[in-house]
């Protein structure tokens, strides 16, 4: 198991080696290059010369390429054009946010998903089957701004029942230890900070998590449906054994590998792909920051926070391998 997790970690660096390439290429094909994107409407020639001198942007590519390498081994990302703060700093600043706001998603989703998508298997023909197709079909296909901006709109605004925007009540003088508002809450026991915070989640959280819900739902409901038609299954039944444990032992447990497999790529794209949520709840993540990267060309802060994302991604893509040989001892990870 260790030679496996560290071959999969030494992957990671033609990974992150290919992906730094295409990031360098893609910020030096802007039209104009970095330097006018940079400056915007003060791209004067003797603006960009200075800038083009100062970032070395007058230099032959590969020499470029392998100035900012050498400046991430060492784990210098460069500073925030927005903020001038390291962009190390900011991200892991933000990035509790975003972490609590995909853990809320994923619960959302893997709680409602994996029952419905299991009953929906078990009354297959029937008409809460069809109910679970449809309500499926319909996350798949909605937008997750155009339902954030539907939640917010009647949950928010029309009704008041909970937050428009932020993590916690500015007038709540918390205590935050981790940066996770919910957790900082119950570790210091201010409960009425953990509790305004939840509240602020749930909007975000059921937007976030409505796409990765109805894709666990249709996978959840594919992998039984599989799984109960199976000729172990029927033996099973054949012999006498008992429903529930034809149902745990027999049915999920077989049925949960592709559904794994699923959780994890969604946790994966929940953390990369809360942009258009954290834009609309004001929520202060690592995504609200990033879209207001691209709208103001702060390439550093897109390059670093890049990186770090499709490193959290393949991260989780190696604890879910290794999740295999736990829920099936079948399987063993090569």
């Amino acid at each position: 198991m260790l030679r496996t997790i560290g071959r999969r970690l030494l992957l990671l660096i033609p990974t992150l080696f290919g992906l730094s390439v295409l990031l360098f290429l893609w910020v030096r094909a802007l039209p104009g290059g970095p330097a006018v994107a940079l400056l915007g409407e003060r791209a004067t020639p003797e603006a960009v010369e200075r800038i083009n001198e100062l970032y070395g942007f007058n230099e032959p590519l590969y020499v470029q390429y392998f100035t900012w390498l050498g400046r991430l081994l060492t784990g210098d990302f460069g500073s925030s054009i927005q903020t001038g703060r390291p962009v190390l700093e900011e991200f892991f600043r933000r990035f509790p946010a975003t972490l609590e706001l995909s853990i809320a998603a994923l619960i959302i989703a893997v709680g409602i998903g994996i029952p419905l998508g299991y009953w929906a298997a078990r009354k297959h023909g029937k008409a809460w089957d069809h109910i679970a197709v449809v309500l499926s079909l319909v996350g798949i296909t909605i937008p997750v701004f155009f339902l954030a901006f539907i939640l917010k709109y009647v949950f928010a605004v029309q009704l008041g029942w909970l937050p428009s925007d932020g993590r916690q009540n500015p007038r709540i003088d918390a205590t935050h230890y981790t940066n996770l508002y919910v957790l900082d809450g119950l570790i210091t026991g201010e409960f009425d900070a953990a509790w305004d915070a939840l509240l602020h989640l749930v909007l975000p959280a059921l937007a976030l998590g409505t796409i990765p819900l109805a894709i666990i739902v249709r996978i959840t409901r594919a992998s039984v449906l599989d799984v109960q038609n199976a000729d172990y299954v029927r033996t099973g039944r054949a012999k006498g054994i008992g429903q529930s444990t034809l149902r745990n032992r027999f049915i999920l447990r077989n049925a949960m590998l592709p559904v794994v497999t699923t959780v994890g790529l969604q946790a994966g794209l929940l953390i990369s792909g809360a942009v258009l949520t954290e834009t609309v709840f004001a929520f202060p993540g690592i995504g609200q920051f990033l879209a207001r990267a691209i709208f103001t060309r702060d390439f550093p802060v897109l390059q670093g926070f890049i990186i770090f994302i499709a490193i959290l991604y393949a991260l989780i893509n190696l604890l879910v391998d290794v999740s295999y040989s736990v829920i099936d001892p079948r399987v063993r990870v090569q």
